[in-house]
């Protein structure tokens, strides 16, 4: 009759050990200490919470304020009117759809603009090779160092002169400061564009070609559908600085039918009578804000997508 040999007391205490070690209720706590250990966390996010929305709340409070008067503008509002809102649509003096449809026009156009020409640029630098390419590049982004500021007299001069020849693209026109923004946003664009580009594997190129596409065929109906979401997001960039833009604009539409909404309602503020039309001035801030919001909600996926893919590839 065979005997089960008794086990070794040192391997019954390691396995002992190695359960005890092993099962969940033995685990440390990572959680110990709870809310008291990242409280401070909390407190830093609520802070710059309310550091954030401080300007919104008290804009929103003065566009609902039944007075309109800077002087009886509080943080919170008093009473809801939306008295300010028909005012400024109203108000013969200063043509705030006027102001907002030429804020659209010249953010949209110039944004589908901005996109085109620098993903040709783009494309270029980024699948062709030839003479002075990596000079090209570098030239761009040296021009993106220059301070914009030191061009304004040159550029006044400039469409100054070409008004003369051409009314249509001179000083006081959509037309002509929709060309000055295209020209400034070059740099960025293509260089964002560039490193969106080389994440397309070339090899796609090389079998179009090889089926007798060409270069223009292969960058529009196959190189655009895969880097949508860096079109959308320099669309994005381009529309919301273009929308807000305020010295270039200032400097090149001086007529009021003529003015961006930023110039518009800048003047709001100058003057006698700002006092009195800080209202509907709040009023117009918030419904500024409106395009940039629903393109945000709705280009969303795409947007973040687009500044995040790039990069990781």
């Amino acid at each position: 009759m065979m005997t089960t040999p008794a086990p070794d007391p040192m391997m019954v205490a390691a396995a002992t050990d190695f359960d005890a070690a092993g099962t969940p209720e033995h685990e440390p706590n990572l959680e110990r200490g709870g809310f008291r250990a990242v409280w401070w966390r909390h407190a830093l996010a609520l802070l710059a919470l309310a550091f954030a929305l401080f300007p919104i709340v008290f804009v929103v409070s003065a566009a609902l304020n039944p007075a309109g008067s800077l002087s009886t503008t509080s943080l919170f509002p008093t009473g809801f009117s939306m008295s300010n809102v028909r005012t400024l649509f109203s108000d013969e003096a200063r043509p705030f759809v006027t102001w907002y449809k030429n804020s659209l026009i010249i953010a949209f156009v110039g944004g589908l603009l901005s996109v085109f020409i620098g993903a040709c640029a783009a494309y270029a630098f980024s699948r062709l090779r030839f003479k002075g390419r990596r000079v090209g590049l570098m030239a761009l982004l040296l021009l993106q160092m220059f301070p914009a500021l030191l061009a304004f007299v040159g550029l006044y001069i400039t469409f100054s002169k070409v008004g003369e020849v051409l009314p249509a693209f001179g000083l006081n026109t959509i037309a002509g400061l929709i060309l000055v923004y295209l020209g400034g946003a070059m740099g960025s664009n293509v260089w964002l564009l560039k490193g969106y580009f080389d994440t397309v594997p070339k090899e796609l190129d090389e079998a179009a070609m090889v089926d007798g596409a060409s270069h223009a065929r292969i960058f529009f109906t196959m190189t655009l559908r895969l880097v949508t979401p860096i079109l959308v997001t320099v669309f994005m960039l381009a529309f919301v600085g273009l929308f807000g833009e305020f010295m270039l604009a200032s400097i090149f539409l001086t007529d009021k039918d003529a003015q961006t909404l930023g110039v518009g309602l800048w003047g709001m503020t100058k003057g006698n009578e700002r006092n009195a039309l800080f209202g509907q001035f709040a009023a117009g801030s918030v419904l500024s804000a409106i395009p940039i919001m629903v393109l945000y909600l709705v280009f969303q996926r795409q947007l973040v997508g687009g500044l995040t893919q790039g990069s990781v590839k």
